[in-house]
């Protein structure tokens, strides 16, 4: 069971040094003084290796026999296995040996570390020198690292003896004696996590305690030193911290702050009292290049410590290489290694360094210096990190406090040691988390745009068009920074969708631009204002919309795409990023006073388990985050008592607190060790029996997560439909795959139907070569003021004669316009795609020539504009009448989706025409013409009435390459929480998407909040805000997952069911959440305790198929197949039944909604066309019919004010369509038949009862937005 406990502060603890016998025996041989003697080779002389109670110590005392005598673990040093025999004590007698076989860590080496306790040479001197320590890392293979804190400290010796106090026992001055000498010894203990300061402490301490004792003492000192440190356990993940005593000082062991996040026990900010701002940026540009990089100087602990720094700045891109921060002189060697690597040495090696070792980057710690050692060919460049990021950096350096004296200035002066140290610390503190903040920034700021050359679906990196739309000036940084394995990893991790600080910080910052990009998927292009900020700053800047309350949908103007409220991406650099602190609590660890008896240490066991229960039951219920690590920790304590279930059960509270800190690799060791006499026990208890399956079977779903990372490559083989889908999929062209469809038919018109390699390069670059291009479109002032904002130039004609002058035809996704030529360039207005009434292209005569003549009319304007388009006049007819139906499809429709989708058209028919090059490449481009020939062939006239209700639409499929179907929709509204970044305030639109997928709009913009996130793998069956800060969202998984509000995530679950979840409901006692329902297809209803998550009551109906509930008056009404029963909430007990009247045996109740104020339930049938209307006073009574036109099912409805909307199924020509029926509740008739979209309408949901929001199925994927009367 040793095997399964989860270490503690300490892995193994070492006594280095050299054996006092050598020591005298060197002295007294050779007469030398000690200034004269060579550096001696240390060695380890004894090690302490837990567990220092083994079970059979307890055996022992349980036993009866009350011995305190503990098994020496010591043992000295040898080339093979070390053994436990020919120990030897610091004054070199002979130990009593000891048979039992104990085993160091495997990823320990003995041998090579007493070198690195004494870096610089073991030397005895005739002076005692000032306690030193130092800090190590080490590597395994799997790049697994171990940490290592070594203090060294003198003792006086005379003939060989340690003096006791440094005092010598006898007159030193006597004749004949030797002069006393000091021996360096080095304590080293090695965990498995850097606690740099809180180990340094206990460290610290131990010194101390040790000057006073007899040479024969300290290992015993030392020994129970190291047990106590193995009892401490690591902390959980998130805001609680550890402390304990270890006297003379309080020792805090501070958690990581999430499980992705690095822990931080080291001062951040030293690396900015070495180097200055831009020095810094140039060490994160040399590791970012993965350079061989060694660090020099006069103090061995600053080594370790900086590198570390740097290696937390660069969080979450982790250094893959060597890592060796401290080399001893022994080791110099290492640095002649031929691959990347990051070492230490003393500054003594400065100059043999740099001279016996080409190509390395030198950073001398003491005086700030980067330099390079001896060039094997060329220079090595270093190039700079991109501009507008360091800028950013720079100033956020230069705002920060960094020295401690001036915060002191105006305090009091401390006169407690403890008080002092718990300043400097929250001190520290505060200042580690600007660093943080400040270096993440910086990373974000560097790769945000990463995420606009990746696909996805085939995990590809255009990095070529990355490079392209980088800078001049930041291209270096780049080209070298996208070859190295870090970036590798990284970009790994955003094809995952890995949800890591990286992702988060980029989500909280992104600019509306970035959401409606995701919602949109336009073409790049420069929007006029990007242009014009491009006169004085060619970065971007972060910007976000502040809006609280819900947009008026009805005052709306429908954006002609993407209405970006800010397009300007330069890199704030006046105001920083600040995320809001988090507040931290700690828990003191009981005193621990014999660690070698087994008594001790079972009470100590005892006291922790009670002090945590006590903490446990005094938290309020809603400080989860504070009751998981509690949970956490009292789980780890009964499994160091051997009480397995206690610790299972302890776990499985985890669920209900913090899933993220669920230990599932160590539940699973519990369960594959347990005696199959507590298995038993566990299967007899439901929770547990499901929570061991759960472990179980999510071992054996470990699926190898395809982490492969392609780089876009233009194919080389002919191919087939099937393969050039992928192949602009994974281009970035264009993911629609109907879209991608009609252009394999474009550019294989008159072929036989595959693509050859050289028209899909030529293709692929005319694309590129045209972006790149309109990238560098420069308008005049005087031009961008007569746009909007938002508007970019997709594309402008050669120079042509018009009949409002000479110059070039400009498209934009709104309208049309001349850019007239001459001595100022000016603007005229040829036509909004709106207005535009006729398009024609005929020819009119000059001189004997007929010259191809484009004609637009608008509604607006008498006069029709000519253009002599010449050859250009075929590709602009078929252009300018794209857009116009594409224009007219996203105006009756509500859904500016369309207009992209026209934009996107009409490139691609610009790109087949300047890549073929042939006589039939207008008629190739006309396959293209989407819209025109919709418009043509099937004209869409939009009812009046739907017209007039529909508000917007909106694609939560953007960006895929199937539709996929909407399950559930539910409107949150804004509310502002003082502690959360403003974007947090708005109201929001979450959808549930096939496979557990859920998709969060900003309400305010709907521009998407969160672009994806999952909940298990299963379909999503319902969602409810329970309370301000908590979405609950059913599965048919049988979960219930509690989505965080503020942090977007899924902390908690509630696996209570054993079923589908079909319904959650919320009552409500004065308009404060009280208590929870939810309901499972097995007839499972079970209340909760919202603010505990414990179960109230949990009932059984006597029948199956229950897929929903509603609450009223203290009653549940429950829908199955057959009937709707109605039962008490408090007993359960069956109260009233309305049962399944139809004469038709196969259909089954669908839905039902209540109307209390009018003694009403409305319900439908499967299949039927008809909404039934009972009266709850009278259920014998027939119920009322209402027929429905044109629906083949109703498939959902909800009540809005004093109306029922009704969603349904249905069919028009051969075609699936979902119509709204909206019934007035007085009258019981159809007031209107919103005819809005076409597929099956899936989901409803209200928003304020001002809107309806609905959700159709897999043929169409959309949300439309209704006005409600």
């Amino acid at each position: 069971m040793e095997d399964v406990l989860p270490s503690g502060l300490l892995e193994i603890c070492l006594l280095v040094g050299v054996p006092r016998e050598r020591v005298r025996a060197l002295l007294q041989g050779t007469q030398r003084k000690p200034k004269s003697l060579p550096p001696l080779d240390p060695e380890v002389l004894s090690v302490f290796v837990p567990p220092f109670i083994s079970r059979d110590d307890i055996q022992v005392i349980n036993a009866g026999n009350n011995s305190n005598k503990s098994k020496r673990r010591s043992f000295r040093k040898k080339k093979e296995r070390p053994k436990i025999e020919n120990v030897k004590s610091l004054n070199g007698e002979q130990k009593a040996t000891d048979t039992e076989d104990i085993t160091v860590p495997v990823d320990i080496d003995l041998i090579g570390l007493p070198q690195l306790c004494f870096p610089g040479g073991l030397y005895v001197t005739s002076e005692s020198k000032e306690d030193h320590i130092h800090f190590l890392v080490f590597t395994d293979v799997c790049g697994n690292r171990t940490y290592g804190v070594v203090a060294q400290y003198y003792q006086p010796m005379q003939d060989g003896c340690i003096s006791l106090n440094g005092q010598a026992h006898w007159d030193s001055a006597q004749t004949g004696k030797m002069p006393v000498c000091f021996v360096p010894f080095a304590i080293c203990v090695i965990s498995r996590y850097p606690y740099f300061n809180a180990i340094k402490d206990c460290l610290s301490c131990l010194l101390v305690q040790l000057r006073p004792l007899k040479d024969l003492d300290v290992e015993e000192h030392i020994k129970e030193f190291a047990a106590k440190l193995f009892l401490i356990p690591s902390p959980p993940p998130g805001p609680l911290h550890l402390v304990f005593n270890m006297k003379p000082l309080q020792i805090i062991i501070p958690s990581r702050e999430d499980p992705d996040s690095p822990i931080i026990d080291l001062d951040l900010h030293l690396p900015l009292l070495c180097f200055k701002p831009e020095q810094v940026l140039q060490i994160m540009t040399c590791i970012l290049t993965e350079q061989r990089i060694v660090f020099f100087s006069s103090d061995w602990a600053l080594l370790t410590l900086i590198a570390e720094c740097f290696m937390l700045y660069l969080h979450p891109l982790q250094w893959q290489h060597t890592f060796v921060p401290l080399l001893s002189r022994q080791m110099l060697d290492f640095v002649m290694a031929p691959t990347s690597f990051l070492m230490g040495c003393h500054i003594d090696h400065f100059e043999e360094v740099s001279t016996e070792t080409e190509d390395l980057i030198l950073i001398n710690i003491d005086n700030g210096d980067i330099t390079h050692s001896k060039m094997a060919e060329e220079e090595l460049e270093i190039p700079d990190v991109p501009a507008q990021a360091a800028e950013t950096f720079i100033k956020r350096v230069e705002s920060l406090q960094l020295h401690y004296d001036l915060e002191l200035c105006h305090l009091r002066a401390s006169t407690d040691l403890g008080e002092l140290q718990m300043r400097r610390r929250a001190w520290q503190q505060k200042l580690n988390t600007e660093v943080q903040q400040m270096t993440l920034q910086l990373i974000v700021n560097i790769f945000r745009e990463v995420k606009d050359h990746l696909n996805y679906e085939h995990r590809v990196f255009n990095s070529e068009e990355f490079l392209k739309t980088r800078a001049t000036g930041d291209q270096p940084f780049y080209k070298k920074v996208l070859e190295s394995y870090m970036f590798h990893s990284f970009l790994k991790a955003r094809l995952n969708r890995k949800m890591d600080a990286f992702a988060r910080l980029e989500l909280s910052t992104q600019s509306e631009e970035d959401g409606l990009n995701l919602m949109f998927h336009t073409p790049r292009r420069l929007t006029m204002e990007k242009m014009a900020s491009k006169r004085f700053n060619p970065q971007y800047l972060i910007s976000r919309r502040m809006v609280i309350s819900m947009p008026n949908l009805q005052d709306i103007k429908l954006p002609e795409g993407p209405a970006r409220n800010s397009s300007l991406r330069r890199i704030e650099t006046s105001v920083a990023v600040k995320m809001p602190s988090k507040s931290v609590s700690t828990f003191k660890i009981p005193e621990i006073h014999f660690p070698l008896m087994f008594q001790c240490v079972h009470s100590y066991y005892t006291d922790f388990f009670n002090h945590l229960s006590k903490a446990i039951n005094t938290l309020p219920p809603d400080n989860s985050a504070l009751l998981a690590r509690y949970f956490y920790l009292r789980g780890l304590i009964s499994l160091m008592q051997g009480k397995l279930l206690n610790a299972l059960s302890d776990f499985q509270n985890l669920d209900k607190t913090d899933l993220r800190i669920f230990p599932t690799d160590l539940v699973r060791k519990i369960v594959e060790t347990m005696p199959p006499s507590e298995r038993l026990q566990a299967d007899r208890k439901p929770e547990l029996k499901k929570l061991i399956s759960r472990v179980m079977e999510k071992q054996r779903e470990v699926m190898k997560i395809d982490d492969h990372v392609k780089n876009f490559e233009l194919p080389k083989t002919h191919m087939q439909l099937d393969d050039f889908v992928k192949r602009i999929q994974e281009s970035g062209i264009v993911k629609d795959i109907d879209t991608i469809h009609r252009l394999f038919d474009a550019l294989t018109v008159g072929h036989q139907k595959q693509i050859d390699p050289e028209t899909f390069r030529d293709f692929y670059n005319y694309w590129k070569e045209t972006e790149a291009e309109a990238q560098e479109v420069n308008l005049p002032p005087t031009v961008i003021e007569h746009l909007d904002k938002n508007e970019c130039v997709y594309k402008l004609s050669s120079s042509v004669k018009t009949n409002y002058g000479v110059g070039k035809i400009a498209l934009t996704q709104k309208r049309l316009f001349l850019l007239t030529e001459g001595g100022r360039p000016g603007y005229v207005q040829i036509a909004a795609f709106r207005d535009i009434e006729d398009v024609k292209s005929t020819t009119v005569a000059f001189l004997l020539l007929r010259i191809p003549t484009l004609r637009i009319k608008t509604l607006s304007k008498k006069e029709v504009f000519e253009a002599n388009l010449k050859t250009e006049c075929d590709l602009w007819y078929l252009i300018v009448k794209e857009m116009w139906a594409g224009k007219k499809m996203a105006d009756d429709h509500k859904d500016p989706q369309y207009i992209q989708q026209a934009l996107t058209n009409v490139l691609l028919m610009d790109a087949v025409v300047g890549a073929l090059q042939s006589s039939k490449t207008i008629y190739a481009a006309s396959k293209l013409s989407y819209f025109d020939r919709m418009k043509n062939e099937v004209p869409m006239m939009v009812p009046k009435t739907t017209s007039e209700t529909l508000k917007h639409k909106i694609n939560p499929s953007a960006g895929e390459t199937f539709p996929q179907a909407i399950d559930v929709l539910l409107y949150t509204p804004g509310h502002l929480d003082p502690s959360e970044r403003p974007g947090n305030a708005h109201p929001k639109l979450w959808c549930a998407l096939n496979e557990g997928k859920v998709v969060v709009f900003d309400a305010s913009s709907w521009s998407i909040q969160q672009h994806c996130f999952k909940m298990g793998r299963s379909k999503l069956t319902c969602m409810i805000m329970v309370e301000q800060s908590h979405v609950w969202i059913g599965s048919q998984d049988s979960i219930i997952y509690i989505i965080n509000t503020h942090s977007m995530s899924c902390n908690k679950q509630l696996n209570d069911h054993r079923s589908d979840v079909t319904d959650i409901i919320v009552e409500k006692k004065n308009g404060i959440p009280s208590e929870a329902y939810s309901s499972s297809l097995d007839g499972t209803v079970i209340a909760w305790n919202i603010s505990t998550l414990k179960v109230n009551r949990v009932f059984q109906l006597p029948c199956q198929n229950l897929t929903s509930i509603k609450l009223h008056n203290d009653q549940l009404w429950c829908c199955t197949g057959s009937c709707i029963l109605v039962v008490s909430t408090h007993e359960f007990q069956l109260q009233m039944k309305i049962e399944h009247h139809l004469k038709d045996v196969c259909s089954y109740f669908l839905c039902f909604q209540l109307f209390p104020e009018r003694d009403e339930v409305w319900a439908s049938y499967s299949g039927s066309s008809d909404l039934y209307i009972w009266n709850t006073k009278d259920f014998s009574s027939t119920p009322q019919k209402i027929h429905l036109q044109d629906c083949s099912e109703i498939t959902c409805m909800i009540r809005v004010k004093n109306q029922m909307w009704v969603g349904s199924s249905g069919r028009s020509q051969g075609k699936s369509k979902g119509k709204i029926y909206v019934i007035s509740a007085e009258k019981k008739t159809v007031e209107k038949e919103l005819v809005g979209h076409a597929d099956t309408v899936k989901a409803l949901c209200s928003a304020e009862d001002r809107y309806v929001l609905s959700g159709s199925g897999k043929e169409e994927g959309k949300i439309a937005i209704w006005k409600a009367e």
